[in-house]
């Protein structure tokens, strides 16, 4: 691989959107892999690490759903799945697998490049902070520990493994505590500006992250929801 180019891996079972996507993004500077189907995807990426994966719902062999529920089991790669406007389920249960974003077909190449790019950012941004000096990458609240610099999520000395996207809403939210942050303020830190994301793409986010601390704690019960407005780290 050569040295500061990004690795993505394209998993769709249409030939046509595969090679103009790889076309896509080998021009503007990606190392790209490709796959056919779920089964050879999840051989290929055990194998050969990248740095994101864009995957398809429905594909041969292996869905993109179990794939991601696989992967999920494994890693806290980067993933964004691409799904037909009839598929909204799907896309839910996306997201409740761990998805970081989607994106539905027919899509602009444009908006996708746009979407890996965010998120590869939003991937490295922490450890980008912290080269800076900017701070120490730690946020303590109580029981709970996030650390920038290992990507890590602790609840009473417990690991909690957190997507990019998971640990972004939970750091945006703890950091700080008792303040309502709305659903846009918590897309703004999560994707960045001037990217446009559902509403219940964070509320979905959110019910997992709280699905996670709940396997730990059944307790748990630091993340409020004010309807209509937002959501809220509870002040201990």
């Amino acid at each position: 691989m050569e040295a500061g180019k990004h690795v993505i891996a394209l998993v769709d079972d249409d030939r046509n959107i595969l090679t103009s996507v790889f076309m896509m993004l080998e021009a503007d500077g990606f190392i790209v892999q490709t796959y056919t189907d779920g089964e050879s995807a999840l051989q290929g990426l055990l194998s050969r690490p990248v740095d994101l994966v864009v995957l398809d719902i429905k594909m041969p062999r292996m869905d993109g759903i179990e794939l991601l529920q696989r992967l999920r089991n494994r890693s806290q790669i980067p993933v964004i799945i691409l799904s037909s406007k009839d598929e909204e389920i799907d896309q839910l249960m996306g997201l409740r697998l761990g998805a970081d974003d989607y994106i539905t077909k027919p899509f602009s190449q444009r908006l996708l490049l746009e979407r890996i790019r965010a998120l590869l950012r939003r991937h490295e941004v922490n450890k980008a902070e912290n080269d800076g000096g900017i701070n120490n990458g730690l946020v303590i609240r109580g029981a709970l520990t996030l650390d920038d610099m290992r990507h890590q999520c602790r609840w009473h000395d417990q690991d909690i493994q957190l997507t990019v996207t998971e640990f972004l809403l939970t750091k945006a939210l703890a950091t700080r505590p008792g303040l309502v942050k709305s659903r846009d303020q918590l897309i703004d830190a999560a994707y960045g500006e001037n990217i446009y994301v559902d509403d219940r793409t964070i509320d979905s986010h959110i019910k997992r992250i709280r699905k996670k601390f709940r396997q730990i704690d059944p307790e748990f019960n630091k993340i409020e929801t004010l309807y209509g407005i937002g959501y809220r780290y509870k002040e201990d």
